[in-house]
């Protein structure tokens, strides 16, 4: 009798704990993915697939904002935690994986600290560190025939500047609550008259209306689109806002409003095209 009762306290026991999945990671199936670079320096990301599906097409690339370091925890097949866990592409990615696209949650380099510098992400190294991680899951999944990188906030200074150094790799980027007014106080300057037409890649912009950040302000959003003939996805409303200004948990990481969000970034990495102009 004893020993049925200390089955049965094991199974619900075990029951309990696969079921504690994070909100973040509902419905997916991650691993973690690490290449070695120059030295003991290593790169990881994290590899999403919605789970029940294979031969996904499209890979999507995720760069994550201030400070642009994950330092991931895998286990039991998904993402238990992050340093950056509510970072919108992070919080997110479940709406944007699906039966055509896969996520890669990209972290910086293991010997960058607390912080993955904006001279760092700017730079030909940032680029060649995440292809080498790139290559490894388009070796394991040969299915995908597009690589689109999805930048947030910090974040788009890598989704800028990687295109540049390697234009045939990406069939487009999209930059989310971009880095606007690279002059502004505590800004990065590494974006202070960036001339997006040198990415060689189509551009796409997804800004909210009332985004708050002094560093990623809609008019400047606008400003870049009419500039450079880039598409600007405008998105409104949301709920539960908090924090401070440039907090993801505002406007500025569309609190309230990333499944729509999503739902438009992934139908551009699957048609090439905006379907619309405004998210409500």
């Amino acid at each position: 009798m004893k020993f049925i009762l200390l089955l049965t306290l094991f199974a619900l026991g075990s029951a309990v704990h696969a079921q504690a999945v994070p909100a973040h990671a509902e419905g997916l199936s991650e691993e973690l993915v690490s290449v070695t670079l120059d030295g003991s320096k290593v790169q990881q990301g994290v590899l999403s697939i919605r789970k029940g599906t294979s031969r996904h097409t499209r890979l999507a690339v995720l760069l994550p904002g201030y400070p642009s370091v994950v330092r991931p925890v895998v286990s039991e097949g998904v993402m238990q935690s992050s340093k950056l866990s509510g970072n919108f592409l992070i919080r997110s990615r479940r709406h944007l994986a699906d039966d055509k696209i896969a996520t890669l949650l990209v972290d910086c380099h293991s010997e960058s600290g607390d912080y993955c510098s904006s001279s760092y992400q700017a730079s030909a190294n940032r680029q060649q560190d995440v292809q080498k991680l790139i290559d490894l899951v388009r070796k394991n999944h040969p299915s995908i025939e597009q690589v689109w990188l999805i930048g947030t906030s910090m974040g788009t200074i890598s989704s800028s500047f990687m295109p540049i150094y390697g234009p045939s790799d990406y069939a487009g980027a999209i930059h989310t609550a971009s880095i606007t007014e690279p002059y502004a106080p505590r800004s990065y300057r590494e974006l202070a008259d960036f001339d997006y037409r040198r990415s060689g890649v189509p551009q796409f912009l997804v800004h909210h209306v009332d985004d708050p950040c002094s560093l990623t302000t809609f008019s400047g959003a606008k400003r870049i689109s009419e500039k450079f003939a880039i598409p600007l996805i405008a998105v409104f409303g949301g709920t539960g806002f908090t924090g401070d200004a440039c907090n993801a948990l505002t406007q500025h990481g569309f609190r309230g409003m990333e499944q729509a969000t999503m739902a438009a970034i992934g139908s551009i990495v699957k048609s090439g095209k905006v379907a619309q102009l405004e998210v409500r």
